[in-house]
């Protein structure tokens, strides 16, 4: 926007060379060769040059001691309590919608489930999830509103700090804060909101894509009748095919080089285009035939980034639960469940960075509502769900 100059990197190897020298590339805008020129409302300065630096956009020591408080604290969420949590989420919202016969599983199934999964992980309310939905959209989809919901959003973060240091619990935030490493209130929030927003829409696009994939190609719909096998499938094919984070701002060159066979400037700002590296033909990796025969082992897709900077591996394992239980209880308790409109119908999000879509309207066979009702705040318990479906739900590994 604006037509402030920059390289969109969209090679494999080109990609591996950027993200692999944080020395010659790195992620530091106070480099940047433009930044005295870009106005002040630019809507996405939010998410390239923040004023408060967060674990995504320090360098060096700082980075690597930000990084030795944020992993421990990822690491610690209990995996197995996290997908029942999320099995009891699932159902939850499904209930609100399954007697109707219709839905639209962005809006009231794909967004609602990761941040009330965040929630939990976090120890955030449900009243403070809601707001962060609409504020998190704002700020990745670079609209006008981007620069006065960022402070919003870190004002949020530092009141949660205010809470857990007055009252600690089992939660990401309260294990944070038990760190020896010293930070400020306004790093810590820095921290937080980087955190839940690279972990929010990139997995709400990941079940709404997976969603979307499973219905509309063939080597999904009919394999294994939508278990947990081609659900794991589509997972792995979404993050080459139609990975979440498109393009991901951004790397400043230190000094003058050469890339790709083009003169980089020092100060100039490189674009990760992970979707197009991930297409690259020199890559040599075609989409299988059927989606038994798709390679689920094959994770050299830069879905998650690649580097010192890439996604931590505990935050990558929560995000796959998130994303993997969600999508096996929908299809569980809808097992007939298609799009009500022509996917050429669908409209992408206007992230310039993200490439999910807006809404993913289906249809059904209305059911009634057979969960056996639980204490609020209890994880769901196996043998409590009574299934719509002959065939009981199959726990995947």
């Amino acid at each position: 926007p604006g037509g402030v100059p920059a390289w969109l990197v969209i090679g494999y190897l080109e990609l591996l060379q950027v993200t692999g020298d944080p020395v010659l590339f790195p992620r530091d805008s106070r480099l940047w060769s433009q930044r005295a020129n870009i106005p002040a409302k630019w809507p996405l300065l939010p998410m390239i040059d923040r004023p408060n630096p967060s674990i995504t956009s320090t360098v060096g020591a700082i980075h690597r001691s930000r990084v030795a408080m944020v992993e421990p604290a990822l690491e610690s969420v209990d995996l197995v309590a996290l997908r029942h949590t999320c099995e009891h989420l699932a159902d939850q919202l499904i209930d609100t919608f399954c007697g109707r016969g219709t839905a639209d599983l962005v809006a009231e199934f794909a967004e609602p489930l990761p941040m009330s999964a965040l929630g939990w992980i976090f120890g955030f309310a449900e009243d403070d999830g809601s707001q962060f939905i609409g504020m998190l959209k704002a700020l990745t989809d670079g609209s006008s509103a981007a620069g006065s919901v960022y402070p919003r959003l870190a004002t949020r973060m530092q009141q949660l700090l205010t809470a857990k240091r007055a009252r600690p619990g089992a939660d990401l935030v309260s294990r944070m804060l038990t760190h020896p490493a010293s930070c400020t209130d306004a790093e810590y929030a820095q921290d937080l909101l980087a955190v839940i927003a690279a972990g929010y829409l990139p997995t709400v696009d990941w079940i709404g894509n997976s969603i979307r994939l499973m219905r509309t190609d063939e080597r999904f719909a009919r394999a294994l009748g939508g278990g947990p096998q081609s659900v794991e499938y589509a997972m792995n094919e979404v993050l080459w095919e139609d990975t979440p984070i498109q393009i991901f701002p951004g790397r400043w060159a230190a000094t003058d080089t050469r890339l790709g066979g083009k003169d980089i400037r020092a100060g100039d700002m490189l674009l990760l285009g992970l979707a197009a590296a991930n297409a690259d033909p020199h890559v040599g990796r075609q989409p299988a035939e059927n989606s038994a025969a798709a390679d689920t082992g094959n994770s050299a897709h830069f879905a998650f980034g690649h580097g010192e900077y890439r996604c931590p591996f505990a935050a990558q394992q929560i995000a796959e639960i998130i994303t993997q239980t969600g999508i096996e209880v929908l299809l569980d308790r809808l097992p007939d469940l298609e799009l009500a409109v022509p996917a050429a119908n669908l409209v992408r999000r206007p992230s310039p960075f993200l490439g999910g879509i807006t809404s993913l309207p289906v249809r059904f066979t209305p059911v009634r509502t057979t969960r056996t009702p639980q204490l609020a705040g209890q994880a769901h318990t196996p043998g409590l769900w009574r299934s719509t479906n002959p065939q009981s739900r199959q726990p995947s590994s």
